[in-house]
């Protein structure tokens, strides 16, 4: 098979207009055609695109597949994440075992379901603090900025010990470092002032620890378990993937609501948990905020869908197919809430699966199950064909999202 001709496909692929929740077509029509195949990236590599549910499930947890963005071969997003990935020492997010469970397991602790779940509490306050000031405001208002960003940012500080009067300034480098279009430089100037930032919270954590998820990667620090590099890393690492991934699933999910207001009564209606609950994965599923796909580096030579992948190749693995796949989720473009869609793909799978999950999915359902119960008559403030998209981000969402009730 050549990998170099003008006829494989470039990726990734642009949504159909009018259709902004659907995963591109001409993804949808490789996946029905060709599962696992060559696609073309922006420095010309044919890395392979397996979008099947099974095949993807068996790669997550193959051994031979690497996460490590140093290695010749890795499909890198864009010039700028493969030059970052090039000039520091990658997070735990991009090493491959042992290293990364060894320091995986240092974090784990705060992020367990029964540790989340206590959190409950303080994030319905926080939710309904900031659907307080969004009701006592002028209309419309960008939900984006009244709500879907600030929660996840508030909540991230939280644990992590972070200031959340430096928001912005986080904020504002974060968005930079999920851009598709951003510069090499623009992204080392953000990445490095973010790692200088994290490196001062942490100078100051070693100084006067606290009950804070920094003061333990502090303390780890000092222990010698943990470099001072490694740890600006992993406590960038936190922050950034906090808040950035649910700020865009808040903002993305409301607006499906709203255009889908039968499903929308169960979820404004309901007074079960896990009506709610289920609601949330079905969510997770039909959006699937990750939407370029996990990249990974073949280490030696797998056979997968009836295709050879050969050691030094790269793969893409786009989860928005596998949850999108008709036999393991029957009628998958349609929004349905009472559907179980525990078994989707949103966060991964494997020993790489998002370690913040369980908080994602508790802010999600504090926040769905709490702003239309409290705003019953919210909408759309413009046409849906003037709500900007992020079609140039990592992770899919809406730049902006008026709102009025």
């Amino acid at each position: 098979m050549t990998s170099t001709t003008e006829d494989v496909p470039l990726f990734p692929m642009p949504r159909a207009a009018g259709c902004p929740f659907d995963p591109p077509p001409g993804m949808l029509r490789l996946h029905a055609e060709r599962p696992v195949t060559r696609v073309r990236l922006w420095d010309g590599s044919t890395p392979w695109l397996v979008t099947r549910y099974e095949d993807q499930r068996a790669l997550y947890g193959d051994e031979r597949l690497s996460v490590d963005p140093r290695q010749p071969g890795f499909p890198h997003i864009s010039e700028a994440f493969q030059e970052a990935y090039a000039r520091m020492p990658p997070s735990f997010l991009n090493m491959d075992d042992p290293e990364h469970a060894r320091i995986r397991r240092m974090v784990t602790a705060p992020f367990t379901i029964k540790r989340i779940e206590a959190m409950r509490p303080a994030v319905q306050r926080m939710t309904d603090r900031f659907v307080d000031a969004m009701l006592a405001g002028p209309q419309p208002v960008d939900l984006v900025e009244a709500l879907a960003l600030p929660l996840p940012s508030l909540v991230i500080c939280e644990l992590l010990g972070v200031p959340y009067d430096d928001h912005e300034f986080f904020q504002s480098r974060s968005k930079v470092g999920v851009r598709q279009d951003a510069s090499v430089e623009e992204s080392r100037t953000a990445s490095a002032e973010l790692l200088q930032y994290l490196d001062a919270q942490l100078q100051a954590k070693v100084a006067d620890p606290a009950d804070d998820l920094l003061s333990v990667l502090a303390a780890r620090m000092q222990d010698g378990e943990l470099a001072r590099h490694d740890a600006a890393m992993l406590g960038l690492l936190l922050l950034g993937a906090g808040h950035e991934t649910t700020a865009n699933m808040i903002a993305l999910g409301v607006l499906a609501l709203l255009e889908h207001p039968d499903q929308l009564a169960i979820v404004r209606d309901t007074d079960d948990p896990q009506v709610l609950a289920g609601a949330v994965e079905e969510m997770l599923r039909y959006l699937t905020v990750v939407h370029d796909g996990q990249r990974r580096l073949a280490l030696a030579d797998i056979e997968i869908g009836g295709e050879h992948i050969r050691a030094g190749e790269g793969v893409i693995i786009p989860g928005a197919t596998g949850n999108w796949q008709a036999d393991r989720f029957p009628d998958p473009e349609r929004l349905d809430v009472r559907r179980d869609a525990r078994r989707h793909m949103a966060f991964g799978f494997g020993i790489h699966q998002c370690l913040g999950q369980p908080l994602a999915r508790l802010e999600l359902q504090v926040v769905y199950g709490t702003l239309f119960r409290r705003i019953p008559t919210l909408r759309r403030a413009v046409d849906l064909e003037k709500i900007p998209f992020k079609d140039d981000g990592v992770v899919y969402g809406v730049h902006e999202l008026p709102v009025t009730w």
